[in-house]
């Protein structure tokens, strides 16, 4: 097979890793792609929101399948700019694709299809949202309604700071268009877990538990990033819940879009918090999770290639999908400054060293080649990532590789998988 990964990130080049191994599998492309990418394969200078170019690449090319990566070319319809070339596309088309490109599109499926989720309401107009705040009691979560690379959820425990986020989000627009609708839910209080689903449009095949860490700060202290580590599984949804949290999170969606006759091809992310009234949806994602996409895929013990052809054929049924035992986690090494301004462009060095560490693979997000080196061009780098015979075993891998790499401005939380260690015991 001849396969085009659409994407530049630590996600993307986890996707490339895993491909790579697949006997299936004779050729590699990932536009555009980073410095990790480019040693599984060929990097290709074509953005993920370059529709006419993705596609005519992949005629010209002859690919057997594309891979997207991230949210944004599915919502902008890539899948179905494939179709009328007749190649084949891992992941949703673009109707599905509105569970994450509209919060407000994906609250009203909930609601509609019965998932549990905190009440919300939807505003264009920010008069009418101030009005809101000033009725509502708080705490609040204020959400810009389109995509925001992670970074359009604000939980405002004031009036003051919610009146704020509207003012950034619906006057300001500083997440430009995503922002122009607004999405004010309860803020839910508890502890969450990341649960994505293999889907061909029929069949589900749930993958083990996973919790991302979205704040900067350590103790999940300042404000959201695209997250900043994750480990898989996560023991507040341990094994034995998987069938029970399928049928309430992922199967009633995929119902959904069938009945719609869209029916849900690809990875469907559910992002669940654990509350005292039991687990409620924050938001799904349409794709896999970066960063929980490398810890699962450290894990994964079976074909991708296979799994992914098998899901656009309809025949998921068929697969027999097999997962380590072990556990895995990666950790997020950021330019210092993010989710903010970063400085850019520092060599980094200390790959081959980190990868002597047992079980630690160092999966490249923000980087670019030039001239033999690999440069920090993003605000998160790279994505340290090992797998352990337990959380701790896996952790402590995880930060020796760290302190083997080096680059300037260098940033990165030091309680990954923290609290799974504390609910463990």
């Amino acid at each position: 097979m001849r396969i085009l990964i659409v994407g530049s990130g630590g996600r993307e080049h986890a996707l490339a890793w895993k491909l790579s191994q697949s006997p299936l599998v004779d050729k590699l492309y990932i536009a555009p792609g980073n410095g990790g990418t480019a040693a599984l394969g060929e990097n290709i200078p074509i953005h993920d929101d370059d529709l006419p170019g993705l596609t005519t690449f992949a005629k010209d090319n002859a690919i057997d399948m594309v891979v997207i990566g991230p949210e944004l070319p599915l919502v902008l319809g890539l899948k179905e700019a494939l179709a009328h070339s007749g190649i084949p596309c891992f992941g949703p088309n673009a109707f599905a694709a509105q569970l994450e490109g509209s919060k407000a599109f994906a609250k009203t499926v909930m609601r509609e299809s019965g998932v549990p989720t905190a009440p919300f309401r939807v505003f264009d107009d920010a008069k009418d949202a101030r009005l809101h705040i000033a009725e509502r009691s708080m705490p609040c979560v204020v959400k810009a309604d389109g995509l925001a690379a992670g970074k359009g959820v604000v939980v405002c425990s004031s009036r003051e700071e919610a009146l704020e986020a509207i003012d950034e989000m619906m006057v300001k627009q500083v997440f430009g268009k995503a922002g122009e609708r607004v999405v004010i839910e309860d803020a839910l209080r508890g502890e969450e877990a990341s649960f994505l689903a293999f889907c061909d449009g029929k069949t589900i095949v749930c993958m083990p538990s996973s919790q991302d860490h979205k704040a900067v700060g350590e103790g999940d202290t300042g404000p959201n990033t695209g997250g900043m580590g994750a480990y898989s599984p996560a023991p507040i949804l341990p094994p034995e819940d998987y069938e029970m949290m399928t049928d309430l999170v992922i199967r009633p969606i995929v119902r959904h879009m069938a009945a719609k006759d869209n029916p849900f091809v690809g990875v469907l992310y559910a992002g669940i918090m654990f509350t005292e009234n039991g687990p409620q949806v924050l938001e799904y994602n349409v794709r896999f999770g970066d960063p929980e996409c490398q810890p699962l895929l450290t894990r994964l013990d079976s074909d991708l290639a296979e799994i992914m052809t098998a899901c656009i054929e309809g025949r998921l049924h068929e697969i027999d999908i097999r997962w380590k035992a072990e556990t895995a986690i990666c950790v997020v090494m950021a330019a210092d400054g993010y989710p903010r301004s970063y400085p850019k462009g520092m060599e980094i060095s200390g790959f081959a060293e980190a990868e002597t560490v047992e079980g630690v693979t160092v999966f490249q997000a923000g980087t670019r080649p030039e001239d033999g080196r690999i440069l920090a061009s993003g605000g998160r780098v790279l994505g340290v990532t090992a797998l352990g015979a337990d959380l701790a075993q896996a952790q402590k891998r995880a930060y020796e590789g760290i302190e083997k790499i080096h680059f300037d401005k260098s940033y990165f939380r030091r309680d990954i998988g923290d609290k799974g260690l504390r609910r463990m015991k």
